[in-house]
This record gives structure tokens, sequence and C-alpha cells, in this order.
């Protein structure tokens, strides 16, 4: 009876290995647990980055020492090593945020349970967000105007609100006479410089020269008048921005002045309702997605990074597919199979393989250096020895990109082209149709599927590298954007941000390293709703074109 059942069990154990049970739950733990692990990467950056754009309520902390704190509370621990009979769990310390940089010297604090006597939120607690030295807590307690002078009590909180509207009117006002105003006329004297040492460079001495050279210093003097009188009127509008003033009560009692001019927006988080913080939410959000950074990258918006890591995706785009179609199209349609093109079919897959960092060198090396030097010297030689395309640049690091992933669109795009049946190529040609006519309106049409498969896999990888690009272009801090109102209107050879990039500044080369680890996460977000934006739309282009040519095996 042993002996049977022993055979039994054996029995049903080798049926068991073979249906392959064990091996369908393997699997699908393993998806499941990269779910979860995705998931969870995915619900840790937007806690830790979308949590930061919320106004969080100002506390007043009276310690028994007699001082007092004001400040976020962001953050709790047990202090290591701290059980006593006492406190058998451990003594707790709390971490503020208590800015003020500029009069505290380190922007966060800790302070240990056992040392706080009480704590209170006043609604009469403001939050000052400022240009430079990040946030401001204390109490607003004097308006300054001019040479007047008034305590502020709850009824002047309008006018402060007002007055710091008024003054971000100003700076506005002055951000465009400072860039599109007098930024023209630069553009413009520049222009009109480089033409004269155009001359300069030809060595003619007709009249016609003399000329012409003569009309360029005419405008040069009439743009320097005309940029003499911006100044001016530039000079007035910081005057009148830098009248205002209030006087900040910090927590140690002293007070402070702060120029209006310097503050971006003030709040009383304490006395806001739930609708009052979630537009303050939406406000700061499209704040932080819309405009420039600031202090160092750790305050401010991101969008020239979003806007320079979206347009080299697409330069790259245009530049990868031509060259990666027509290499793949050339090994499956055209070459001869044999020893030569199974070596060009390895190198394609080694090339896939080789570092990133090894692509910026050669990037820097053939596009940057002789490639943009030519270029310099054949079309641009008033400018030298200041470089115009011989320095990085966003062309030179979306084609270094393009280099980068071509092994991927070519791979890809053979295999939609070995999936197109063979029907339809023997159907086209015995219908009268030459190979490059059935290659071009049968073959690439059913294959195009496929080949942006291998768009999609490209654009997700060229979004997240940085390594080359920091060779090719990109830069901390890049105050013109590639694309504005001056002819070519597209400046292919100016530097450029990138979220990537961005990340790692701000992560590992910031000033400010606690107040950067919430813009750290948030920029990490955007840049992976880029490339999943990116990549949808890819993908459902290529879901229309598999609808359209559904009898392909694609």
């Amino acid at each position: 009876g042993i002996n049977t059942a022993m055979g039994k069990h054996s029995t049903h154990m080798k049926n068991f290995w073979r249906g392959g049970e064990l091996f369908v739950w393997m699997t699908a733990s393993g998806v499941a647990i990269s779910l979860l692990m995705v998931a969870g990467m995915l619900a840790l950056i937007m806690f830790n980055g979308l949590g930061q754009f919320w106004p969080h309520a100002l506390q007043e902390v009276t310690l028994h020492s007699q001082e007092t704190v004001i400040g976020q509370l962001v953050g709790e621990e047990t202090i290591p090593h701290s059980m006593t009979a006492e406190t058998q769990s451990g003594q707790r310390r709390f971490r503020y945020r208590v800015g003020n940089r500029d009069q505290f010297g380190s922007e966060y604090r800790w302070i240990k349970e056992a040392e706080i006597a009480s704590i209170t939120a006043p609604e009469d607690l403001a939050f000052v967000e400022r240009r430079e030295w990040g946030p401001a807590f204390g109490r607003i307690s004097l308006i300054a105007d001019g040479t007047s002078a008034t305590y502020a009590d709850e009824s002047d909180w309008p006018s402060i609100v007002t007055r710091v509207d008024r003054a971000n009117q100003l700076r506005r006002r002055i951000e465009h006479v400072e860039r599109e105003e007098i930024g023209s006329i630069n553009y413009r004297i520049e222009k009109a410089r480089l033409a004269r040492q155009a001359l300069v460079l030809k060595g003619a001495a007709d009249p016609a020269t003399a000329d012409a050279d003569r009309r360029l210093v005419d405008d040069i003097a009439a743009l320097e008048r005309e940029y003499l009188s911006k100044t001016d009127a530039l000079a007035h509008l910081q005057n009148e921005v830098g009248q205002d003033a209030v006087r900040l009560t910090l927590s140690t009692g002293r007070s402070v002045r702060l120029s209006v001019d310097q503050i971006l927006a003030v709040s009383r988080p304490n006395a806001m309702n739930g609708l009052e913080k979630t537009m303050a939410y939406v406000r700061n959000l499209w704040l932080f997605v819309s405009s420039e950074p600031r202090e160092a990258n750790t305050e401010g918006g991101i969008f020239p990074a979003i806007f320079g890591t979206v347009l080299m995706v697409f330069l790259m785009t245009l530049a990868v597919m031509p060259f990666g179609v027509m290499a793949a199209v050339y090994l499956r349609e055209y070459a001869r199979q044999g020893p030569l093109v199974r070596l060009v079919r390895i190198a394609v897959n080694n090339l896939a393989g080789v570092p990133s960092i090894v692509f910026g060198v050669f990037g820097l090396a053939f596009f940057v250096y002789a490639l943009g030097g030519t270029i310099d010297q054949l079309l641009f030689p008033e400018s030298l020895p200041n470089p115009t395309f011989g320095t990085g640049g966003i062309l030179w690091a979306s084609l270094t990109l393009a280099l980068l992933t071509v092994p991927v669109v070519i791979v890809a795009t053979e295999e939609g082209l070995s999936a197109v049946p063979r029907d339809f190529r023997e159907g086209s040609v015995g219908l009268g149709a030459t190979k490059f006519e059935t290659i071009r309106h049968v073959i690439l049409p059913c294959a195009l599927p496929g080949i942006l498969t291998g768009l999609i896999l490209a654009m997700a990888r060229a979004a997240g590298e940085v390594a080359p690009l920091m060779l090719t272009g990109v830069v901390k801090l890049a105050p013109a954007l590639p694309l504005d109102k001056y002819l070519p209107f597209l400046h292919l050879d100016r530097k450029f941000m990138h979220l990537g990039f961005h990340i790692y500044d701000v992560g590992f080369q910031s000033p400010n390293v606690e107040a950067a680890k919430p813009m750290v996460y948030m920029t990490t977000l955007i840049l992976i709703l880029v490339v999943v934006l990116l990549n949808l739309t890819a993908v459902m282009l290529r879901n229309r074109l598999r609808k359209r040519f559904a009898t392909s095996a694609v």
C-alpha cells in the first residue's frame, strides 16, 4: 500500500512538472512583481513631487528655552539609540522647513520633541515666495511706500497682495523690455557688426563696398541711440518697481526689509480654505511647468528643459528615421545575403551595445569640432574666433542621439519588412510593378507598424540619455530657447536644457540639496510623462496603420 501511494505521488508530480503549471505561476508572479515595482516607483515619485505645490500649514513652535520657531513640518523620526526608561520606544524629533536661508544659514532644522513647549498655527503667519534665497516665513508687520510707512493690520493684507501683484506686472514689463526690445536691438547691432566684418574679409576697396560699410555704420549708430533710450526707460521701470517694500518679522523677533519686486507671491496658508488651497496648488503646478528655473535650478519652473527635450527628440527622429529605414531596406531587399551582409548585421547589433558616452565623445570630435568647425570657416568666417556651429548645440546633440538609436530602428525595420507576406511581393511584381515600386507602394506601407515600433524604442531611449548630451550641447541654464522670432526662427546652433540633465544637476550639483529633493522628483515625473506622451502618439499612429493594413502579418 505504501509503494502504491508513493507511485501515485510520483506520477502526480511528473504530470505536474510536465503540465507546466509551476512555470505559468512563476511567469505570472514575475509580471505581477514587475507591475507592482513600476506602480510603487510612480507612486513614490508622485507623492514626493506633487506634494511640494500644496500650501502646507505654518506652525509656530515655542521651545522650553523660550525660543520661537516658525516653519512647515516636513518630517519626523525616532532618534537612534534614544530609548530610556521613560521613553521605551525612543525619543522623537521633528524636521521643520524654517526658510529665511539668508538669515539663518540653513533652510531646515531638527527639533526634539522634548524641547517643545507648545505648537500653534496662527492665521497671521505669512509665506513669502522670493526670487532669491528661497521662501521666507514670518509676520508682515510694516508696509513701506517710498518714504511713508504704516503698520499693517488685518485690513491691510489685500493691499499687500495688490502691491505684490503690481510689482510682478512691472517685473514682467521689465523682462519684456530686456529680452524683446533691448534684445532685438542687440541682435540687429550684432548682425550689422558681422556684416561689416564680412566686408572687411572680402578685402574689396570699391565705392560700393565703402558705401555699404558707411550705411552699416549709420545703422549701428541709430541702433545705439535707440538702445540708450530703451535703457533709460528700463531704469525708470526698475526705479518704480523698487519703491514698495514690506517688513517681515521673523521668529527671532528681528525684522527684515523685503523689496516687493523681489517677492513672487505672498499667502497665509493657515487662513486659506480648501478651495483657496486647491487654486493655489493649481497655480503653483502651472508655474512649475510654464516658467523658467531660478536659484541654481532649485526654484522656479522647468519649461526650457521640457521644450529642449521635446525638440531634441523630434530632431533626432527626423534624422534617424530616413537613414535607419534606408539601411534596413537595403540589407533586407537589395543586398545579396552573404558574409559581408552578416558582418554588417553583427556590427549593427554590437553598435547597440556601445556605451552612450562613447557616442558623446564621437559626436564632440566629429560633429562639433570637425563638421561644425568646417561650417564656421565656410559659412560664418566673420564670426570667428567665436564659434557658431563649432560648439555644442541642439543639432549636434540630436545627430549624436540619432547615431545612438539607429541600430534599434534598423533591427525593428528589418523585422517589419520580413513580416510582410511573400505573396504581396510576388503579386506586385506579377502585376508589372518594378522592385522599387513594390517596396514603395506595397512593402513599406505594410511594414510601417514595425518601423514605428523601432521609432518608439528609439524615442524612449533618446529622451532619457544624458551622458552624450553633456558633451554635445546641453547646459545647466539656457536663457534663450532654440526657437524665437528671428530668422531662421529655429536656431540649431544654440545650446539647450534637457530634463535628464536637469535631474542630474539639481540632484547632485545643487548648493541646497534638501530643498532640491522635491524638484528632482517632480522633474523625473515630468520626464516620464513626456516620454509616455511621445510614445502614446507613436502607438496611436501605429495602431491606425495596423488597422489599415490588417492583412499584414506585422
